[in-house]
């Protein structure tokens, strides 16, 4: 024993050398193998080679995907399916709901959606928070048997505190409250909205809690989801989350902009599918329709059209990254884009540059002003790759502008929790609405070229007007956009 360890003490140096070009290696190797982005592979074998033992250790903390949902999926996929057998039926006559461009994309969305197209579906923007949380605390004030909630950040303010109230009150009439929060986003606050419900009956779950343990499936990887599931026959859904900033009382007339939607019809079950799945995934409690859905309504009176889009990284990963490119390829007119974080990767800004070349006017609408310093400035270091090939881009005046929205040719709309960046497209769970629907789309396209008449466009004039050390600084925070 006495030899062994002076064996260690005479080629410490060396052992540890010899370990840590092992570890950096495998880390490397699995690297190479594994991203099927070529410069994620590039950056993580830089990073590992670079720094061996912390490129290694920050590489198997936050660099490797281990999320596998697939069992999980198979029982909500089950229910749809037993569902659709039984009640409704997939929409065929999309051209001559939203043009009959669009029946090649809904193939597209076929094969990346698990969800299919059901009509009869009612779909109201809820423009900002003043229109959106009033819905929301009525809804859940009329619920008479289950309630679902999911929020990527539910704030302890004012507005979380009312909405936490409502839950509270329901629960009180013996309705079933179930919410989940993401565990960064309910962290916003201090102390938690999660504390408000102790001892109250309602079920709350954090998804992802142990961001800071080897348990965790990834550390980087949020839940961005937004729902709200009122006995099964009403839902809220879109990007915002639940914070008094978006409305004019707290914010004195300029509270923050954003648009939510109130939906009726086949499309709530299918967010309630989403709302199991996560729940299941979360809590490992698998839950059954019958359970959640009261006595069904009418079906709404209308021809619009819609699927719910996830996306993640478990078996959905880049599906709607793969419907946006598919989107802007049948755009024969017009390409509207509103999004607070505009950081398409080089995939999507061939998407668009080449719709702009074939003559297809295409306009983004990005925030003039950004709750997220970094986000604007590797925003303004990109923009001149949509400017050359002849895309609009404009930055809104006024508070900042969180919508979340994309239009094809009056036609087709996309809306929901995801931001065009790594982030959304890539890196967190998300769900979003595929709507084929003219005047749907025609009235989110309205609003988009609303905002656009009051904002300011941006033209290769302005990018060179800024100073060099600015173009400089945007340009190194670009550098780690994908991690942004």
């Amino acid at each position: 024993m006495t030899a062994f360890w002076a064996f260690l003490l005479e080629y410490q140096t060396h052992l540890i050398f010899g370990s840590g070009l092992l570890i950096g290696l495998l880390a490397a190797i699995h690297a190479a193998m594994t991203k099927r982005d070529v410069r994620a592979a590039i950056a993580w074998v830089g990073v590992v080679i670079l720094s061996p033992f912390f490129g290694a250790f920050l590489y198997f903390l936050v660099g490797i995907n281990r999320i596998n949902r697939s069992r999980r999926l198979q029982h909500n996929e089950y229910l749809l399916q037993d569902h659709l057998n039984g009640k409704y039926r997939e929409t065929g006559n999309i051209a001559d709901i939203s043009g009959p461009q669009f029946e090649s994309l809904k193939k597209a969305g076929n094969k990346l959606s698990r969800f299919p197209i059901w009509s009869n579906n009612s779909i109201t923007p809820l423009l900002g928070g003043d229109e959106a949380y009033a819905a929301m605390i009525a809804a859940i004030d009329s619920a008479t048997k289950t309630i679902a909630m999911q929020s990527y950040i539910f704030d302890n303010d004012v507005i979380g505190k009312r909405i936490a109230q409502a839950l509270v009150r329901a629960r009180q009439r013996g309705v079933t409250v179930k919410v989940l929060i993401d565990a960064i986003g309910a962290k916003y606050s201090r102390p938690s909205i999660t504390t408000l419900f102790k001892n109250t009956g309602i079920d709350v779950a954090l998804f992802e809690a142990h961001f800071f343990s080897f348990k965790m499936p990834y550390s980087n990887l949020r839940c961005h989801r937004k729902i709200l599931l009122i006995d099964g026959q009403l839902a809220f859904s879109g990007g915002m989350n639940i914070r008094e900033g978006f409305t004019s009382e707290i914010s004195q007339g300029t509270p923050m902009k954003d648009v939510h939607f109130q939906i009726r019809g086949p499309l709530v079950f299918q967010l309630l599918l989403v709302f199991f799945h996560d729940w299941s995934f979360t809590t490992h409690e698998k839950l059954m329709p019958a359970n959640w859905i009261s006595t069904p309504e009418p079906l709404p009176q209308s021809n619009t059209a819609a699927r719910c889009i996830t996306s993640g990284p478990d078996n959905d990963i880049t599906s709607t990254h793969r419907l946006i490119q598919a989107a802007c390829a049948v755009a024969q007119k017009h390409i509207r884009i509103q999004s607070p974080y505009f950081l398409p990767d080089q995939v999507l800004l061939g998407a668009l540059n080449t719709a702009a070349r074939r003559g297809i006017r295409v306009d983004i609408l990005i925030p003039g002003k950004n709750n997220l310093y970094l986000v604007n400035c590797a925003m303004m270091a990109q923009l001149n790759q949509v400017l050359d090939s002849g895309c609009h881009v404009w930055r809104s005046n006024g508070p900042f502008d969180h919508s979340k929205l994309f239009t094809i040719d009056e036609g087709w709309a996309l809306v929901g929790s995801s931001n065009w960046d790594a982030r959304s497209l890539r890196l967190n769970f998300e769900v979003d609405i595929e709507v084929y629907d003219r005047t749907f789309s025609t009235r989110i396209s309205q609003h988009i070229d609303g905002e656009i008449e009051k904002a300011v466009p941006v033209t290769r004039d302005t990018l060179k007007s800024i100073s060099f050390l600015k173009q400089l600084r945007n340009k190194i925070i670009w550098l780690a956009s994908p991690y942004l």
